[in-house]
This record gives C-alpha cells, structure tokens and sequence, in this order.
C-alpha cells in the first residue's frame, strides 16, 4: 500500500484498517511528490518487499498518490494490479477513474506515464470529514467542468447552492461525475479520437497546467489552475463566437462560489505560459488542441486557435507581457 503523510496523519485508523498486515509506504503530501524520483522510492519499496507478479498494489491517497502509485504498477515487473482508494474530492470525481498514471517532468505536467486500469475504484464520502477546506474546493474545479462539458444540469444543480462536504448531495453528485468520465473513457480508452473522445475531460486544464508549471509545482493545488483555466477557456469561448459575456459571467460565478480563483494570484509571464501551452500533451503536428464550449453544456475539440486568442484569454485571467 502506498499512501502520504497527510492522510497517514488525519485518518490513522482507517488506514491501518484497510492496510491490514500489509506494508505500507508513505510518502511526502504534494505535487512534488510526482517526480522521477518519488517513484523510484515506490519500485524500491515494492523491491524490497519482494513483490512479484501476483502482487496487488493499494493508492490510498489523493489525485498525486494515484497516478505515481498507479505508474508504479504498470511497470513493476511490466505490469502488476493496483486497487484505488481515493481520499480527496479531486480523485473520487477525476483522476483516479479511466486509467492514466504518470509524473511530472521539469518541462511540464503528466509527460510521462501509462494507461493502467485500476481493478477497481472504492470510494467513501466519509474520508472527505477530514479534508482541508482549501482541497475540498480544489476538487470541486473538477466536478464543475463535468459540468461545463457535458452535464447542463449538473452545472445548474451546482449554481443552486454551492456542494459541501456534509452536503446531502455529494455521493449523489460524485457518483454522476464517475459516470460521465466513464462514459467518455470507454469510447476512447486512450484520447485517440481525432476529434471531441477523452480529450474533451481536458477542458480548463490546457490553461492549468500552464499555470501550474510557469507558478511552480505547489504554489497552487491542481485544482485551483484548472478553475483559473476554465475561466480562461470560457473566454477564449467567447472570442471564437461559441458563447457570450453572460455565459462567461456565468462560469466565473460558480467557480467563485465554490471558494475557488478566477484570476491568477500573483501575475505569471504571458511569454512563459504560452512556452508551457506549447509543451502540452494535446499538440499534435505543432498544433495545440483546446476544448472549448459551444454552450455551457456542450464542448468539442478545437486545433488552429489564433495564438493571439489564447493569449488575450490569458491575459484577461491575470497574464502579463
């Protein structure tokens, strides 16, 4: 089992209940965690326990301890199973559903990595009761752009009233995330699809993962860059023609509800930002992809972007010449 510190520490009991006689590594908290070298402590770990091909490895933890422990096992031995037990909102809604694990490299975010199914996903709202306020909001970026690509009612449930950890509606709302993510990933396991397929699950985040590398890997929570980037993708939305300023206003509004940035912090280099865009797992032929709305709702695929759009949407979140 591999887990972090964080949850080690706020849920003792839990873990030492699922892990049973089983070894347990824990690991640093934090995006830094997703590096070369962390997971080099993971294969020593599972080394040193002599695991073989038979063995099961347990993530429990949130969206960081997923992937690494999930990449783990898709090339210890060449492959072993690995079981998911998510601990953040972020995970349960997103990353640990549909199978990609990897790490981060200095020139950006999930560069190397695997399709790896887990054998399952267990989920329990109950191990939300001790996340910090700041991850639970963090997560919910996540269940908004389920939202905004796809689910416009689930986007309207959540301009209601904003969701909440002892909210009635979570399992409920979780459950609905898992499903569309599933549904999308099932019809294209592995973002071959030329056009719309998983890469649509990307909204928001060509923009967050720009902003996450340029800040510094922890200067802000995933989740937090992906809000700032479905802000920004609206606005380049809106300067495609696809939707209009209400729609815009509209997405800013439930992301500010629900505790999250609309606008960078501090601001970033547009120069440096537009560098990391062009690094992104999503260029194909030298030509970046975005996902874009047609409506809050509905989104596709879209490659041949004017890079001076992507910019001016960059720009009107908090990006500087």
């Amino acid at each position: 089992m591999v887990t972090d510190e964080r949850f080690a520490a706020a849920q003792p009991e839990v873990l030492a209940g699922l892990a049973g006689d089983a070894p347990v590594l824990v690991l640093p908290a934090g995006e830094g965690t997703k590096s070369l070298a962390e997971l080099g402590r993971v294969w020593d770990f599972l080394a040193k326990n002599r695991l073989d091909r038979t063995a099961v490895l347990i993530a429990v933890g949130g969206g960081v301890i997923g992937d690494l422990a999930g990449f783990a096992a898709a090339s210890y031995l060449r492959g072993i199973e690995f079981y998911q037990v998510p601990t953040t909102l972020l995970a349960m809604v997103d990353s640990s559903v549909g199978g990609k694990t990897g790490i981060n490299l200095q020139a950006g975010k999930n560069l190397v990595g695997a399709f790896h199914q887990p054998q399952a996903v267990f989920i329990g709202t109950d191990l939300l009761k001790t996340l910090p306020p700041r991850e639970f909001a963090a997560g919910m970026a996540e269940v908004i752009k389920y939202g905004l690509l796809g689910d416009a009612e689930l986007l309207a449930e959540l301009e209601r009233a904003p969701l909440t950890v002892d909210d009635s509606r979570l399992a409920g709302v979780v459950r609905r995330c898992c499903e569309i993510k599933a549904g999308i990933v099932a019809a294209d396991e592995r973002e071959t699809a030329k056009d719309g397929g998983r890469a649509l699950l990307n909204l928001g985040h060509t923009f967050g993962h720009a902003v996450e590398q340029v800040s510094g890997y922890g200067a802000y929570l995933h989740g937090e860059a992906v809000a700032i980037g479905l802000c920004a993708a609206a606005r380049l939305s809106q300067k495609l023609g696809y939707i209009g300023a209400a729609e815009v206003a509209r997405v800013d509004a439930v992301v500010a509800a629900h505790g999250l940035p609309v606008r960078l912090r501090e601001p970033l280099a547009l120069e440096a930002l537009i560098a990391a865009m062009s690094r992104d797992k999503k260029v194909r032929a030298g030509v970046l992809r975005f996902v874009v709305m047609t409506a809050l709702g509905v989104s596709i695929t879209q490659g041949g972007v004017d890079a001076e759009l992507a910019a001016a949407s960059f720009r009107e979140v908090g990006a500087v010449d």
